[in-house]
């Protein structure tokens, strides 16, 4: 009885990480959404023409650039150069998100907004000073939401759904495939910066502790450790994979996961119009709802103890729930895929 009773409550444990991976979605999803306004009256977006499809090959490029660059730096033991680089740009997306809603405090004689640039060093300072993982996570959601709307303001529903289907294949290949992803994944958490969500199943989980643990193992087991441990596009456990699924201290998801698929919530907000339901235009709430079943999906498979690209499902699900939700507010295929006026 006393080992059922232990199971059941580590069972209940796995739920609530569960839950909070979804709510961790759900924040940046809903933050991006009530960003997408000031962003766009603000002037932050980053390309001259939105409706180009050219900007999909662009933002590829960028990544497949960044992702060789990493890997590079890995290699040649540059990890604090990379590491500084990360969080400076924490710091400069949190000071986008920060300049909505912080007063800039002119008053003071400050030439630039002195709001946004305090949050955005309190960001810093603290993924310097101590990385654990609530620290990682805040300015995770922070960055998270204010990238997402960043991107969803920038590219139209075209781009955007072109970007999802790439990067979908391109998780997918790099995970099951090349596993570059899962090489870059090992370096990431030795990192300790916002690019990945944790999820902790235990209230004495402490992630420095693990990370140093990690940073202290040679030999075979670091090299076993590195095929469990997430990266920008895939979901892990921390456990061995031939273990109890539910005996875990953590559960890690790429921060990637959660910003991709909301770049559509955000874009379909910009540049679709659709009659809202609680609040949120219904396009856009097709798009969370499709997401977060692409999220419950993919925390599905990982329980059976492996590394998942998360992109496929993730990125499916918001296409399926958008498309479905244009549908919902009248909204043809042709005019939801942004090709109506291609035709």
């Amino acid at each position: 009885m006393g080992r059922n009773e232990a199971t059941m409550a580590t069972r209940r444990q796995v739920a609530l990480a569960v839950l909070g991976a979804v709510g961790f979605f759900l924040g940046v999803q809903l933050g991006a959404l009530a960003l997408v306004e000031p962003f766009q009256a603000a002037g932050y977006q980053a390309v001259e023409n939105p409706e180009d499809p050219a900007n999909t090959l662009f933002y590829i490029g960028v990544l497949l650039v960044a992702t060789a660059g990493m890997l590079v730096l890995f290699r040649v033991n540059r990890t604090l150069l990379l590491r500084a680089g990360i969080v400076l740009t924490s710091g400069m997306i949190s000071a986008y998100v920060f300049s909505t809603f912080l007063p800039p405090l002119a008053g003071l004689g400050i030439p630039f907004h002195g709001g946004a640039a305090l949050g955005a060093l309190a960001i810093i300072v603290g993924l310097f000073a101590y990385p654990e993982w609530w620290v990682l996570d805040a300015a995770g959601l922070i960055m998270g939401m204010g990238a997402a709307a960043l991107f969803g303001i920038s590219l139209s529903v075209l781009p955007v759904l072109l970007l999802l289907v790439a990067l979908a294949i391109y998780d997918a290949i790099s995970v099951y495939g090349t596993e570059h992803m899962l090489t870059l994944a090992s370096g990431v958490m030795e990192l300790r910066v916002p690019v990945i969500v944790i999820i902790p199943t235990s209230a004495s989980y402490s992630f420095l502790a693990m990370a140093d643990r990690m940073a202290a193992e040679v030999g075979g087991e670091e090299g076993g450790q590195a095929k469990e441990t997430p990266e920008a596009a895939s979901t892990a456990p921390d456990e061995e994979s031939d273990g109890d699924p539910f005996e875990r201290d953590a559960f890690f998801i790429g921060l990637g996961d959660a910003v991709i698929p909301t770049i559509l919530v955000a874009s379909a907000t910009a540049f679709l119009e659709t009659p809202a339901l609680l609040g949120v235009e219904i396009a856009s709430l097709g798009a969370i709802v499709g997401t977060l079943a692409g999220l419950l999906a993919l925390l599905w498979m990982v329980m059976k103890g492996r590394a998942h690209a998360g992109l496929p499902l993730l990125n499916g699900g918001a296409i399926l729930g958008y498309l479905g939700g244009a549908l919902l507010g009248g909204v043809s295929v042709l005019q939801a895929m942004g090709i109506e006026t291609l035709l």
